[in-house]
């Protein structure tokens, strides 16, 4: 575990995520493990491990041979399962996160659902610069969606979840009447 936060860690070094207090992107691998393990109480190695470099494959110049030399092939396969294809525009990737969720194996779908609450916990609480509450709403909804099909792997993670997108819908709804009044 311990390899895989310093890799990890190197490897977004130069990363920041996109909110207004630039973040170090390293905390949300971290962020998704702790998730697994608090909310979803996961304990397998391969996951957690998975659960620090799901973005490193997508987001730095990682290799999946790279994840499997260092980490093993199970830990391998469960980030590539929850890899962007990059080559794609960004609305057939969400497209393609909605309609293939729930092909997904049970550790990629429980990885996919503490990165869709951390993610959703950011755009409530740190949202990305520029994002306004029609766009962050918009995301909600998305992971509404995305949550459909991945369900059925961890009634904890995915009530968690469910719970978030309720708040944030009930915040930021709260947050545009204000603007608006």
């Amino acid at each position: 575990m311990l390899k895989a936060v310093a890799f990890a860690a190197d490897k977004h070094r130069f990363q920041t995520r996109k909110d207004s207090e630039r973040t170090p992107y390293i905390n949300h691998p971290i962020k998704v493990a702790l998730t697994l393990c608090e909310i979803g109480n996961e304990s397998d190695t391969d996951l957690l491990v998975a659960a620090i470099l799901h973005d490193t494959v997508e987001d730095t110049e990682t290799s999946p041979e790279e994840i499997e030399t260092h980490f093993g092939k199970g830990v391998r396969d469960i980030v590539m399962e929850v890899t962007d294809d990059k080559n794609l525009a960004k609305e057939e990737r969400k497209r393609l996160q909605i309609v293939k969720a729930h092909l997904k194996s049970r550790p990629a779908r429980k990885l996919k659902l503490a990165d869709k609450i951390c993610n959703v916990h950011d755009v409530i609480h740190h949202a990305p610069s520029g994002w306004n509450v029609d766009r962050r709403l918009a995301y909600l909804n998305w992971c509404e969606q995305v949550l459909e099909g991945l369900r059925g792997v961890n009634h904890l993670l995915e009530k968690h979840l469910l719970e978030s997108i309720a708040e944030g819908k009930n915040v930021l709804t709260a947050e545009s009447s204000q603007h608006v009044a």
